[in-house]
């Protein structure tokens, strides 16, 4: 097997963006503040066989922004870039709630002791052995995935949303 350059030798998933990765991406959709135009994009979305794991939409009049999480990644990418969705994709970092009394509570104050600021948190709609999870975004990524691991949270990866079959 060949490992030159420009060559048709495969690359692990392993070393490229995604997979290992221990945030997730989601992808922000600027759409037209008009009756249907979120059900476009969704309907698109799935009708490719592919989860949406977590949606999250700030509106506004002129204009909606919609937060959308998918089970496949490079699918997801594929399909709104063909369809010329205005859009752009950062990272969050997933976060499986915690088996306490008050578990939003003890991942954020977990980043809050640490003096970062979350600018905002969502649900996902995933499930791992009975808990729930959430999306979160801060400015200092690293740090923050530093706090977590180092407190000992579980992190959602995109492997995660590929091998899921708790949905809900």
């Amino acid at each position: 097997m060949s490992s030159g350059f420009g060559d048709d030798s495969p690359v692990s998933p392993m070393t490229t963006r995604g997979r290992d990765w221990p945030c997730l991406r989601q992808f922000i959709v600027f759409l037209e503040n008009r009756v249907g135009a979120l059900h476009d994009v969704l309907r698109r979305i799935e009708r490719d066989d592919l989860h949406i794991v977590a949606l999250s939409i700030l509106d506004s009049a002129d204009c909606a922004v919609a937060r959308i999480i998918v089970n496949n990644y490079e699918r997801a990418h594929e399909l709104l870039t063909f369809a010329n969705f205005t859009m752009f994709e950062t990272d969050v970092i997933g976060v499986l709630l915690p088996a306490s009394d008050q578990p939003h509570t003890a991942v954020l104050g977990s980043l809050m002791s640490a003096e970062l600021n979350v600018h905002y948190v969502y649900p996902l709609m995933f499930r791992k052995n009975g808990r729930g999870a959430v999306a979160v975004y801060v400015h200092e990524m690293d740090e923050a995935l530093r706090v977590l691991k180092e407190r000992q949270y579980e992190l959602i990866t995109e492997d995660d949303l590929l091998a899921a079959d708790e949905f809900f």
